[in-house]
């Protein structure tokens, strides 16, 4: 006779979690994060294959969420991901995927842990091939891209901005904000100001032809004299 064996249940991590994030600490960071977003959002508005966001909280192995030891990051990029709504980045819902880049804004509070445990996290766990922290406060902006397994400090260009491989733009700083600059350093605006630079473009053409047909009027009186 022969004896059937129930076979050893398979534990499989739930997939669709909650961010676990504080409140952001100041106006700043807000401010911040929101145009980032916007901004690179606005820029790829065609594109349909990666994930932005911010102050969301990154779930990377089952055991952390017993132990409740999570990692939430200001801002992130993944690329080559379905771009849909997510309640947070679920690392073994979405093929293993970390981010490609990823920004803190630092605070007095967090930018020990920042530049330590963090930075840390990112080069040895996430493998995230870029790094960047930005102190709205101090202007502070470092980059660090992952070569040969650790962070490799960035070298800032002539006008002190950062290169990203995986975004193929610059990060710099426009306006004591943190922002995007295209490889020729033209700035990327968030569709709120490109929607106002082309009401000005308008209003200049609306100008400019106005004054040309007051000229071609007063040539026409002159001849006509």
């Amino acid at each position: 006779m022969t004896l059937l064996q129930t076979p050893p249940e398979i534990s499989c991590p739930p997939t669709d979690l909650w961010s676990d994030e504080p409140p952001l600490e100041s106006d700043l960071h807000l401010q911040q994060i929101i145009l980032l977003l916007t901004c690179l959002d606005w820029l790829w508005q065609e594109r349909n294959h990666y994930y932005a966001s911010g102050n969301l909280t990154i779930y990377y192995n089952e055991q952390q969420l017993k132990q409740r030891d999570f990692c939430g990051t200001d801002f992130f990029v993944v690329l080559g991901t379905e771009k849909r709504p997510r309640k947070s980045w679920v690392v073994w819902g979405e093929e293993g995927k970390y981010p490609n880049v990823i920004i803190e804004v630092l605070s007095d509070s967090t930018a020990n842990v920042d530049r330590t445990q963090k930075k840390e996290l990112y080069q040895n766990t996430f493998r995230t091939p870029e790094y960047f922290w930005f102190d709205p406060n101090t202007l502070e902006l470092e980059g660090w891209s992952l070569i040969e397994g650790e962070y490799q400090k960035i070298q800032p260009n002539e006008k002190d901005y950062l290169w990203s491989k995986q975004l193929n733009l610059y990060l710099g700083i426009f306006e004591d904000k943190l922002r995007y600059f295209l490889a020729d350093g033209q700035l990327v605006p968030s569709a709120q100001e490109s929607a106002l630079q082309e009401r000005v473009e308008k209003q200049q053409e609306t100008l400019a032809k106005e004054q040309a047909e007051i000229q071609l009027d007063l040539e026409r009186k002159r001849s006509e004299n």
